[in-house]
């Protein structure tokens, strides 16, 4: 059984890898969008045209409605930016101003956020998304994280539980009575020796 600073180390060790593996491609990103080239190569074949016919019936949403409907949509350039990020801080990018051209025309078409998010979704597939629906199978994806976060933590509790209480030591029947062959003077100075360590 391993100690409790064993423990906490390796658990220590685990977080800091797992920190610094999240971190590194985020600052490589933000590198890359400091210099004005992203990390990713873009790549037009990316955009693909999302088009439905117009309603004729105005604008369905006002510019900030807009804005907050292309945070949800992922711009398919190869970054990890939705398409409003994306337009607006990496000016290098090919893809976003199309995509963004494409929501454009579908709020002036009359066609609702979510009308606008499916028609996304059948032309990119669900990858267009910034985040998995909360339906079907992506249900797993949303409430994993907090079930293997809530396994984890009754795992340590249960762990450092057991570390501050261990279990308690088997007592020993009661001592076993053998013949004992000394005289009365051995068994009084025994008796006397044993009383002195007491003290």
């Amino acid at each position: 059984m391993p100690t409790r600073r064993r423990f906490l180390a390796t658990l220590g060790a685990g977080v800091a890898t797992a920190s610094l593996a999240r971190m590194l491609p985020a600052q490589q990103a933000m590198q890359g969008m400091n210099t004005g080239t992203a990390n990713v190569p873009m790549d037009e074949a990316r955009y693909r045209p999302v088009r439905l016919p117009s309603r004729g019936t105005g604008p369905s949403m006002n510019q900030a409605q807009r804005d907050a409907l292309e945070h949800k949509i992922h711009c398919q350039c190869g970054c990890n930016l939705d398409v409003f990020t994306c337009r607006t801080t990496d000016f290098s990018c090919q893809v976003s101003p199309p995509m963004h051209h494409d929501v454009m025309a579908l709020v002036e078409g009359g066609y609702s956020g979510q009308e606008i998010i499916d028609a996304f979704v059948n032309v990119y597939g669900e990858r267009v998304l910034m985040e998995p629906e909360k339906r079907g199978f992506n249900l797993a994806g949303w409430f994993m994280p907090f079930v293997a976060l809530g396994g984890g933590t009754a795992l340590v509790i249960a762990l450092l539980r057991r570390w501050r209480h261990p279990a308690p030591a088997a007592e020993p029947d009661s001592v076993a009575q053998l013949p004992v062959s000394a005289t009365t003077d051995e068994l009084k100075r025994l008796d006397q020796l044993v009383r002195r360590d007491d003290e």
